[in-house]
């Protein structure tokens, strides 16, 4: 294993700071009666700071205890070893996706700090993709494919060792103690835990923050599986800042049994069967290379198709009464803050110097989304002539999200003064009209 020097340090310390501030807390506890009442109108006597769901589900009987995951009290997510803090309500729930991958979340964090001994900056479950994952720095390597047994190995021996996940509330000064080792920890703390407030922090295997709730211990995951990681060095940089360190990623799954593991892992390779990179190749329709990544280069038969599409959508215009404009691709910052695109995507433009010392940006997404588009439809239509006998379906949320963000250009001019201002309102309606003309492209073809 790889552990970083001062690393085993920096571990230790944050273990003794989480020690010391969890006796600290709990010396300041003052239990007193309270009462819980079940979804069935039954009520439970306990004691505040001392009696927790998983106590009530046990008292309850065994089976109840195993098939829990995790409790709402008050309409609040709970976690089964978090004492009631007053008199409640309580509901049971058995396995639930959002608890069941944040807690994977940490043992994916504790698998790759013990291989890499690297620092953890983000990690979280996702649900488009399933799964989640974990970014870290202070790697001056990528990692390798076989690597991915290790990490599984590691995730194993930690879901095996069944630890208890522990809640901890921390002051913002006691959580800058705890991660003082970590710039990435300082930074989310600082930005945010406000000053004289407090967050939680989760132990298992891992100290981390997290605003849970979990598991009652590692052993809940039935099935853990590593599924993709960086390949290289210099693919993706802390906050997004080339100047910055660059950022290493690993990604995972888990399931409450290995049936589903296994399914998922059919479905995965069944999948790539279907890549619509690799049929788009095989048929000659467009191939990728290195110098534009991400962006296709159309061969002549897939041109031809692409050309199609293009005189679709232009078709689709003239039957819906709009005329066809041209717009620039770099605009100064005022529209994208006055589409609302600057808030959120700022990360996502390049400025360029003007002649007057002004700055111009252009989204760097607006050049290939009417392209993106395109491929879509085109890879959907490849599947549609490779199995014609199967009904033609295209996603068109991602299509009208695409156009929605990127392409502004794709709106109606009204004239309401000697200069044109863009009909937002038109535009988003064109979207909708436009995606709706996408769905029957299998059979226009």
């Amino acid at each position: 294993m790889e552990r970083e020097s001062g690393m085993g340090d920096a571990i230790q310390h944050r273990i003794e700071t989480f020690d010391r501030l969890a006796r600290k807390y709990e010396a300041a506890l003052k239990p007193v009666d309270i009462s819980i009442t079940l979804p069935d109108g039954t009520v439970k006597s306990g004691k505040a700071w001392e009696t927790t769901p998983a106590g009530i589900a046990a008292a309850i009987s065994k089976s109840m205890l195993d098939r829990t995951i995790v409790a709402m009290v008050d309409d609040e997510l709970w976690d089964l070893a978090r004492p009631f803090e007053r008199s409640s309500t309580l509901e049971l729930l058995n396995f639930n996706h959002t608890e069941e991958g944040v807690s994977s979340t940490h043992i994916l964090g504790e698998a790759v700090e013990k291989q890499f001994g690297c620092h953890l900056c983000d990690g979280r479950p996702t649900t488009d993709p399933p799964g989640l994952y974990y970014d870290m720095v202070n790697m001056n390597r990528g990692i390798q494919e076989s690597e991915k047994p290790i990490l599984e190995k590691l995730a194993q021996s930690i879901i095996k060792e069944k630890q208890p996940f522990q809640r901890l509330v921390v002051s913002k000064e006691g959580l800058v103690e705890m991660f003082q080792y970590s710039p990435y920890k300082l930074h989310f703390i600082g930005q945010h835990v406000p000053d004289g407030g407090s967050s939680t922090v989760y132990r298992c295997g891992l100290i981390e923050l997290c605003g849970g709730p979990h598991m009652q211990h590692t052993g809940k995951i039935k099935a853990f599986s590593v599924l993709r990681h960086s390949m290289q060095l210099g693919s993706a940089y802390w906050l997004g800042d080339s100047k910055n360190e660059p950022i290493q990623r690993v990604s995972g799954i888990s399931f409450p049994d290995k049936r589903q593991l296994d399914d998922y892992h059919r479905f995965l390779a069944e999948a790539a069967k279907r890549n619509h990179r690799k049929i788009g190749a095989d048929q000659k329709l467009f191939f990728f290379d290195p110098v534009s990544p991400g962006s296709c280069f159309f061969l002549p038969h897939g041109t031809r198709i692409y050309h199609a599409l293009l005189e679709l959508l232009r078709q689709e215009y003239r039957r819906r009464g709009y005329d066809e404009v041209i717009t620039p691709n770099m605009y100064k910052a005022d529209l994208w803050k006055t589409s609302g695109h600057w808030d959120h995507y700022a990360d996502g433009f390049v400025p360029i110097e003007a002649r007057d010392a002004s700055l111009i940006y252009v989204r760097i997404s607006a050049f290939s989304a009417l392209s993106s588009a395109i491929e879509t439809a085109v890879a959907a239509a490849t599947r549609a002539l490779d199995k014609p006998d199967v009904p033609l379906v295209i996603s068109t949320t991602k299509f009208a999200v695409n156009i929605t963000l990127d392409l502004l250009i794709i709106s109606r001019f009204h004239v309401g003064s000697h200069q044109p201002t863009i009909n937002m309102q038109a535009g988003i309606q064109l979207t909708c009209n436009i995606t709706a003309a996408f769905v029957g492209l299998g059979y226009f073809l």
